[in-house]
Formats: structure tokens, C-alpha cells, sequence
């Protein structure tokens, strides 16, 4: 479903998620292997696993596993279960960032009006 709307948050594009059966079971699968991992983590630290020679490189193979694991989990669901969504952002231009005005956007010459900016300086309450 696409719509046509070209004001500042508008939905521009929607689809609707997938939500596939086979990535509903592949993200249950990866969370218990997920489980797995952080049981196995905690009981390598408990078990004093870092102490050991080898046994840092046990634990940071678990930990990289278990980081992996975690960003496929993610990746999967935001694929597969969140819809694709564009909103229509307007870019503005670089004068409108520095709050610069329209008439001022091309700035003033060097020395012109010298006396209103004198009387200016010296009374505030001048006017043209």
C-alpha cells in the first residue's frame, strides 16, 4: 500500500510484515540456543574458567557466540515482523539550520549603512 503524501510525516510507503512461519521457528530455536550459550557462560565463570590457561579463550569464543546469536535473533525479526515503513522528511536548507532569515540569506556588504549601524550603536532605540 503506497500512498501519496508529500507533507512532513506523511506515510509515504507501508508494507506489511511477512511474518513467516519457518522465521518464527528459526528465531524460538536460536533463543535456546541463545539460553544455552548464556548458561554455559555463567557457569565457565562460576567454575573459574578465566583463571585457567585456555579457559579465556572458552569464554570469549561463548560471549562472541552468544552476541552473534543475538544479532541474527534481531536481524530475523526485524525482517521478518516489522513492517517496512517510509516517512516523507523534508530536507531544509542549510540558511534555515542557523535560524537565518529569507531577506538575510544572502548577507549584507561589508560597510554599508555605516551610519545607521553608528547611530544604532550609539542610541538603540534609532529607528530607519
Amino acid at each position: 500500500m503506497a500512498t501519496k503524501g508529500s507533507n512532513y510525516g506523511d506515510i509515504h510507503r507501508y508494507e506489511p510484515p511477512r511474518e513467516s512461519l519457518g522465521a518464527a521457528v528459526a528465531i524460538v530455536v536460536l533463543t535456546l540456543l541463545e539460553v544455552a550459550f548464556v548458561g554455559l557462560f555463567t557457569y565457565g565463570l562460576l567454575n573459574g574458567w578465566g583463571i585457567r590457561e585456555t579457559g579465556n579463550i572458552y569464554l570469549g569464543t561463548l560471549l562472541g557466540l552468544l552476541f552473534i546469536n543475538l544479532g541474527v535473533i534481531l536481524a530475523l525479526y526485524r525482517k521478518e515482523f516489522l513492517p517496512d515503513v517510509m516517512i516523507v522528511k523534508k530536507r531544509r536548507r542549510k540558511w534555515e539550520d542557523l535560524y537565518v532569515r529569507q531577506e538575510d540569506v544572502d548577507g549584507e556588504e561589508l560597510g554599508a549603512n555605516l551610519g545607521d549601524h553608528l547611530k544604532r550603536a550609539i542610541y538603540p532605540y534609532y529607528k530607519k
